[in-house]
């Protein structure tokens, strides 16, 4: 039980980490002068700080919204498989149940926008729930597929069957899941191609649009649920798709799982650098080859058994 408060504890300490690494990243790739990998705290550091100033328009709403972001994110990382060998994990939640708590924050997260009454605000929240409805129904698939392949629809579970007895004959589904959940991670966390989490304009915004009327603490409380959001994706695809070293002894295993993260920010880096933002009506074709590549999964599963 320890080890798994600590794993947990660990995961939101080095949340706004990776977020920095990508940015270092993409600015040592660009041949400019990379920022300080501690930004990020020092970022979170300065908001607390700074006075909160809320619209007249706003209601109480907004005062409220920016924690019930944050709190479901917190309770999924309960629910992630773990990290070491021997470490205490949840094993009955299936990919329902990270989803909805997932799209609960999602939810919570787009009030604010509308709440203020502001132009750019509602158009972002609209975009954001445009594109949550087409990351869910991929994302419960894929979850779904892989704890199928797994022998268990508890994702904890699955983890820990992935890590200990890998399918090797249902490569292809595999495979094929993987795929649909990068797009998914690369999508549901605003990240290039399907939004940019570094632009100022406002015709182009989809999450920052929601929060462009936070400060202070709310808007702390925003950046560290964007941190902790990318965190339990990574986490995701880090137990269930690169499914090795949990065996491991666990200090060894917590060092693999932390290099997975990293390798996982370094791809999403690689892809940001390579890639141009879609245009908005362009990104339903993006997530519909996630959809896609997550049912291929499932049939080849079935009716393949590969």
């Amino acid at each position: 039980m320890i080890l798994y408060l600590l794993t947990i504890a660990f995961l939101i300490a080095i949340a706004p980490l990776l977020l920095t690494f990508i940015k270092a990243l993409k600015m040592r790739l660009l041949f400019k002068r990379p920022l300080p990998l501690l930004q990020g705290y020092r970022d979170f550091s300065k908001l607390l700080k700074k006075e909160t100033i809320i619209s007249e328009e706003a209601s109480a709403i907004t005062r409220v919204a920016p924690f019930l972001v944050l709190s479901p994110l917190l309770v999924v990382l309960f629910f992630l498989p773990p990290a070491a060998q021997g470490a205490f994990y949840v094993s009955f939640v299936d990919a329902f149940t990270i989803t909805g708590l997932l799209a609960l924050s999602t939810f919570f997260l787009m009030l604010p926008g509308l709440d203020a009454g502001s132009s750019f605000g509602g158009m972002g929240s609209s975009r954001e729930a445009f594109i949550a409805a087409l990351v869910e129904p991929a994302m419960v698939l894929t979850v779904f597929s892989v704890s199928m392949m797994a022998g268990d629809l508890g994702v904890g579970q699955a983890g820990v069957n992935l890590a200990t007895s890998f399918p090797k004959e249902h490569m292809a589904s595999f495979l094929f899941a993987a795929i649909s959940f990068f797009i998914l991670l690369v999508a549901e966390n605003g990240r290039v191609p399907v939004d940019n989490p570094e632009t100022h304009l406002e015709l182009t915004m989809v999450h920052e649009a929601m929060i462009l009327d936070l400060t202070g603490v709310y808007l702390a409380l925003i950046e560290s649920a964007a941190s902790v959001k990318f965190v339990i994706f990574a986490s995701l695809f880090a137990s269930l798709f690169l499914p090795f070293g949990l065996t491991l002894a666990w200090p060894l295993a917590l060092l693999v799982f932390v290099g997975k993260l990293f390798l996982i920010a370094i791809a999403v880096a690689l892809i940001e650098v390579n890639s141009a933002k879609l245009r908005l009506f362009k990104v339903p074709n993006l997530l519909g080859i996630a959809i896609v590549f997550a049912f291929l999964s499932l049939i080849t599963f079935y009716v393949l058994g590969a």
